[in-house]
């Protein structure tokens, strides 16, 4: 079984309507233009899909961020560079960051959505969330972490009834190992330091993965690429920023040696 993660593409541009300067959007459109546009590359996205198609994994996995401040234009910029991924033969799943969920207003509201939708190729909407899949022998748990927050702050949440979902799915008998798909790291190190982006409610998925009902923790948010995984992989995967890297994760499931591998594609 071949997963390849990316993830934090992070499209950009201009405040798409007047409102965009009451709301939190003005915030995502000026890190944009004095800092993201610099460092963020769409060629790169454009390179990874191609790498994909080219390698034919048995699943491609994003986890978030497609664009800077959920404007429907920036999800607009890079629909064709996904579009030869979205269709192929490759099962794609997609799980929104929360600068794709970034603010109520009824047309962003309706991009992610809608997007959500096309990505999945009509399997899964938005409002379906949490849900599970199976590819390969392997679960996906895939769960909504993101949901607009306060003007500076870049937090995610796992609802109560979320935690309550992931808990039950995870009470019942395991045959197969289990990999949960979001944007946010459950896993974090440094809570105080982090706490502008940090994500909470993740207690319950914490303890789960330490028992190994839940085996592996795929996400992005963070855009730097880490591994926290034991000896068999067993733990978390970060993907950190296709654009700005210029990198992706290939991970091998083996179902023999019932062992994780992790692999760096340099794009």
């Amino acid at each position: 079984m071949k997963i390849l993660h990316f993830s934090d593409p992070h499209a950009g541009g201009p405040a798409e309507d007047w409102m965009a300067y009451i709301d939190k959007r003005w915030v995502g459109v000026f890190n944009y233009r004095f800092r993201r546009q610099f460092r963020h590359d769409l060629t790169k996205l454009a390179r990874a899909v191609e790498y994909i198609l080219d390698a034919k994994p048995d699943l491609a996995v994003c986890t978030g961020d497609l664009t800077s401040s959920g404007q429907p234009g920036e999800f607009e910029k890079v629909r064709p560079i996904l579009a030869p991924l979205r269709d192929s033969e490759i099962p794609l799943l997609y799980l929104p960051g929360n600068h794709d969920c970034y603010v109520k207003r009824p047309k962003c509201v309706a991009a992610v959505r809608e997007m959500t939708e096309y990505l999945s190729r009509g399997d899964y909407r938005f409002t379906d969330l949490p849900l599970t899949r199976v590819y390969g022998g392997l679960e996906f748990l895939l769960l909504n972490t993101s949901r607009p927050s306060n003007l500076l702050c870049s937090w995610g949440f796992v609802s109560p009834q979320d935690s309550a979902w992931v808990e039950k799915v995870c009470s019942e008998p395991k045959t197969m190992p289990r990999i949960l798909v979001s944007h946010y790291p459950m896993i974090e190190e440094h809570p105080l330091l982090r706490t502008r982006h940090r994500l909470f409610g993740q207690k319950k998925i914490l303890e789960l993965m330490k028992s190994r009902e839940i085996d592996l923790s795929l996400c992005g948010h963070v855009h730097k690429p880490y591994l926290k995984v034991d000896p068999t992989g067993r733990g978390e995967c970060c993907a950190g920023s296709v654009t700005r890297n210029g990198s992706m994760v290939e991970i091998d499931y083996s179902p023999e040696s019932r062992n994780f591998t992790f692999h760096t594609i340099n794009l």
